[in-house]
């Protein structure tokens, strides 16, 4: 049951990951596309905002692939680290803890989950059991 926990876990947090790297690179999802990223990021004083939206969309999108795919899932849970990180001293922080008031709650959250699959391992179900 732990494998197939893991399993879920990493699926549901991985896709909503590159769902959120898509909205970047893309524009899916009702995203704004690298441009629009880029502009958002200077706007909160992230430069280069081009170069910045880049790495962001890649970490998301690359690393929600990875962490869903169970593929060398340490880095995957690194780059949702990182991204989640970086959320909280730029946008989140000022705000609090609590998600209501556009807190950290929920990137602290993420992180934990990244960080709890990183050190427990993909599980059974995953590219890491398979091929490592």
């Amino acid at each position: 049951m732990l494998d197939l926990g893991l399993l879920i876990i990493r699926i549901v947090v991985g896709l909503l990951f590159v769902g959120h790297g898509a909205q970047k690179l893309f524009g899916w999802f009702g995203g704004h596309g690298l441009k629009g990223t880029a502009g958002w990021l200077e706007s909160i004083g992230v430069k280069p905002g081009y170069t910045m939206a880049v790495f962001a969309a890649i970490a998301e999108f690359g690393g929600g692939l990875l962490f869903a795919a169970g593929l060398v899932t340490w880095l995957g849970a690194a780059a949702i680290i990182v991204t989640m990180l970086f959320a909280i001293v730029k946008v989140h922080g000022a705000n609090g803890l609590w998600s209501t008031a556009g807190g950290y709650e929920y990137n602290l959250v993420l992180i934990a989950v990244a960080l709890g699959v990183a050190f427990t391992g993909a599980g059974a179900y995953s590219l890491d059991a398979l091929w490592f």
